[in-house]
């Protein structure tokens, strides 16, 4: 099995899905921007063979040196996990002859506008929204729309260059920001808790499921810096209250025509009890999600994609024994990190339902908040019982702070 990685090096989880190709047997033909010499050796020892391409986001350029690299060679699978790199893969599989997504296929997954036209011509709920390029045409759709109202890039992810606005004044001051963006859905604001739906798919059918909440909505996380976001998984799926997004997500899936491989989606539940589709990404979802998820049922999801989009195959068993929290945290200042509060003595109280700890150490410059959900660090904690879970990380949330200057 010969399989052309897109992105192998970057952003650093795709390093584990190398890894996890590996592992299964395949020969990895990684791809990416950096030098060959400077690859760590965790990922050399993974790699049959390397190409370094000069822009990784020019698509028709890694079109093309990819193609000669591999003229002459058998190809079996092109794959990318990283989102912008979907629809190149998807190229190179037409261009190549291979299985695996079209192009068409993926673009559903890609662009926001196709994604939620096609998710409601099968019936299902999706917010009214109105593809837009310039910002009259902003304007225009806010007012047929009506307040409130979120703008999104079509083909971004993530959160980032989104905004909610409730008003003419907030519209301008998003357009203002959103300048970079060359095209953008306009659409209606979901009030409702927010949840992921995340699967990894045979020929479309979900072999392995997933159900994490945000705490709080995304949005509203992105765009205050003294929030500690916590994204929790639940253990049990079974909960009537989550019955109607995981049915909702499976339509999904069948709406745009899902292949192999993971998928993460994002779904509403209003008061009123109905669901709301959000959006969706024909790749893992990002922010430590898939670590999240192995902690949820002690396996090793990066080896059981692998296995999916190879083999057809998920071997892992799939018993949900913990819910797992990841709890971001922003340090208060700029600048470089000078003390961390609270930290030791949580660790002393529930260390034992702690499995990673990964908060910037002191000396260490702080990240910007607003290019990275990644923050300043995480702490990552699980326990059966979803009360507690919750309760700890709103420990975490509150009560550990960092210091900056």
């Amino acid at each position: 099995m010969n399989v052309v990685f897109l992105a192998a090096t970057y952003p650093p989880e795709m390093q584990q899905y190398t890894r996890g190709l590996a592992e299964v047997g395949a020969n990895v033909y990684g791809v990416g921007d950096q030098p060959k010499a400077s690859l760590p050796a965790s990922l050399r020892r993974h790699l049959h063979d390397y190409l370094q391409v000069p822009r990784l986001l020019d698509e028709d350029d890694v079109v093309e040196r990819v193609y000669a690299w591999m003229r002459g060679r058998s190809v079996d699978r092109v794959l990318a996990n990283w989102e912008v790199m979907v629809v190149t893969a998807a190229r190179l599989r037409e261009r190549m002859g291979l299985p695996g997504m079209s192009v068409d296929t993926v673009v559903g997954f890609r662009d926001k506008q196709i994604m939620k036209e096609r998710v409601a011509a099968a019936g299902l709920r999706v917010p009214r929204s109105v593809r837009v390029q310039t910002a009259t045409e902003a304007r225009d759709a806010a007012a047929v729309l009506e307040y409130p109202l979120v703008l999104k890039p079509i083909a971004g992810a993530g959160s980032a260059d989104t905004y909610a606005v409730d008003n003419d004044k907030e519209l301008e001051a998003a357009l203002h920001k959103m300048q970079n963006v060359g095209e953008a859905s306009v659409e209606e604001f979901i009030f409702g808790e927010e949840f992921t739906f995340d699967t990894v798919c045979i020929e479309g059918k979900p072999a392995f499921v997933n159900v994490a909440q945000y705490l709080p909505k995304p949005l509203i996380a992105r765009t205050n810096e003294w929030i500690s976001p916590v994204i929790v998984t639940v253990r049990n799926l079974a909960q009537p209250t989550l019955a109607d997004g995981l049915v909702l997500g499976g339509k999904v899936l069948d709406a745009l025509k899902m292949g192999d491989g993971f998928t993460h989606m994002e779904w509403f539940r209003k008061p009123s009890g109905e669901v709301v589709f959000g959006e969706i990404g024909c790749r893992p979802g990002g922010a430590c999600l898939v670590d999240q998820m192995n902690y949820t049922c002690d396996i090793d999801l990066f080896r059981e994609w692998a296995r999916v989009v190879c083999w057809g195959r998920f071997d892992a068993p799939t018993t949900r024994k913990y819910n797992a929290a990841i709890i971001f945290k922003r340090a208060i200042g700029q600048g470089r990190i000078t003390r961390i509060v609270g930290l030791k003595e949580f660790l002393r109280d529930y260390g034992e339902y702690v499995v990673e700890s990964k908060l910037l150490p002191v000396g260490t410059h702080r990240r910007n908040w607003k290019q990275t959900l990644l923050s300043d660090g995480h702490i990552m904690l699980r326990h059966p019982d979803w009360a507690t879970a919750c309760e700890l990380s709103n420990i975490v949330a509150t009560e550990i702070t960092m210091y900056a200057e």
